[in-house]
């Protein structure tokens, strides 16, 4: 079965780099744009700055109040969002093709000409400070969020996206203009479409828009971040569970090997028929919650093994992970989980593809990290590619004692935890 997908790319003279995929079984078409730079970039006294500048986007323009901008949305039936990540800030909108030019004045009038008003920053401020105690309140969150600052330690890739109440409460009107002049430019810029469009029309569209828009260069981010091996125990007395997070550095987006490290991630934790939830979960009962995730980077990445349990359990808890990084390490998976790997990995692909807003962001990501498009034929003959061999060597570059990171945090009483432990 041969997926054809339509995809169309352009650079307008200021170079904005604009991508479509035409679906003509669509009523509606998605549209984003993406910044190529997010938390990452940021100055560690301006950290959460990426993240209050999307909040603000939506507060006021020169040509629309925040009011004005939901009930022209509402009035569609359209849907505007946004999002900041680690290395890209995304502001996209979905309608119904007929309702393409009210949409897409809407989003580009939010991303070129924002006001940042002093009332409105302060306002959004306390917005962003509750949102902030939200994920301080949410165990879960907070483990993954202290276990990245600890791993990657004293670089943005650590910090976290939101900010802290700290340099939050230090961002002011001049700071968010410089940070919007420096990195909204179309040289720091890409533009993706999927849904009923037509390339050329939708391009000539977006020109206009787009126009005024100056070239600028893409930033050049910060040298790789060094993993650091810590282990942090976090004494929180009001929690029930303990909530462990334990990870080692994995490849980096782009790296040669994802398909490997893809099938060894779900193989460990990456659904209900994986190795970590059928020990842990179904046959001991010790969680509710099991699973193993990557965060992967443009130079970097880490895989990460999650479980909330009793404080009596964690450690046997992380005797079990080790254990089940030792078995990758040494044997080789057996032809039928691997075969069952890559059949769970295949249909998150293809069913990744179902949705305009997916392939709109999918466009968005390949050109930002690959520069070119890879289609699903090739990324599926790519993980059917990928041998028991592949996936055992993976695992003996990624399991390694001395790279292994573990942050618990809960009513830890007494819990020791030392490096011998984390032997596999």
């Amino acid at each position: 079965m041969t997926i054809e997908r339509n995809l169309r790319r352009t650079v307008l003279p200021n170079g904005l780099i604009v991508l479509t995929e035409r679906m003509e079984h669509l009523r509606s078409v998605a549209m984003g744009v993406w910044i190529k730079s997010g938390s990452r970039g940021e100055a560690a006294e301006t950290n959460g700055i990426s993240h209050f500048v999307e909040h603000m986007v939506f507060k006021g323009t020169r040509n629309r109040t925040a009011q004005h901008i939901a009930r022209e949305m509402d009035s569609i039936g359209g849907n505007l969002d946004a999002f900041t990540g680690k290395e890209t800030i995304c502001f996209n909108v979905k309608s119904l093709a007929d309702h393409v030019p009210i949409a897409l004045d809407v989003l580009s009038d939010l991303v070129l000409n924002p006001v940042f008003a002093s009332s409105d920053i302060e306002r959004e401020r306390g917005v962003i400070l509750e949102e902030i105690k939200i994920d301080e309140d949410n165990p879960d969150v907070l483990v993954h969020e202290l276990f990245t600052q600890s791993f990657w330690k004293d670089h943005p890739l650590g910090k976290p996206i939101l900010g802290t109440t700290q340099t939050v409460n230090r961002l002011d009107q001049p700071k968010l203009l410089d940070y919007h002049s420096g990195r909204f430019h179309a040289g720091n810029m890409v533009f993706s479409a999927a849904g009923n469009l037509a390339h050329d029309e939708f391009v000539e569209a977006v020109a206009k828009q787009f126009a005024p828009l100056h070239s600028g260069q893409p930033l050049t981010e910060l040298a790789a971040p060094v993993s650091s091996a810590r282990i942090l125990l976090k004494n929180k007395k009001a929690l029930e569970q303990v909530q462990i997070c334990l990870g080692v550095p994995s490849p980096a987006i782009t790296d040669e090997n994802r398909y490997a490290t893809l099938i060894l991630n779900t193989v460990l934790g990456g659904g209900m028929s994986s190795r970590l939830f059928q020990t842990i979960r179904e046959e001991r009962g010790m969680a509710y919650s099991v699973f193993s995730d990557l965060s992967p980077y443009r130079d970097t990445g880490t895989l990460c093994v999650y479980a909330g349990t009793s404080a009596a359990k964690a450690l046997e808890c992380i005797d079990l992970v080790m254990t089940e990084f030792r078995k990758l390490k040494e044997e080789p998976l057996s032809d039928e989980e691997l075969t069952r790997a890559k059949d769970q990995l295949k249909g998150n692909i293809l069913m990744g593809l179902e949705s305009s807003n997916s392939r709109m962001a999918n466009l968005a990501r390949q050109e930002i990290y690959f520069g070119q498009f890879f289609s699903a034929d090739e990324i599926i003959a790519k993980v059917e590619a990928v041998t028991p061999e592949q996936v055992q060597a993976m695992a003996q570059r990624l399991f390694d004692p001395e790279k292994i990171a573990v942050t618990l945090l809960g009513r830890l009483d007494g819990i020791k935890l030392n490096r011998q432990r984390l032997v596999c």
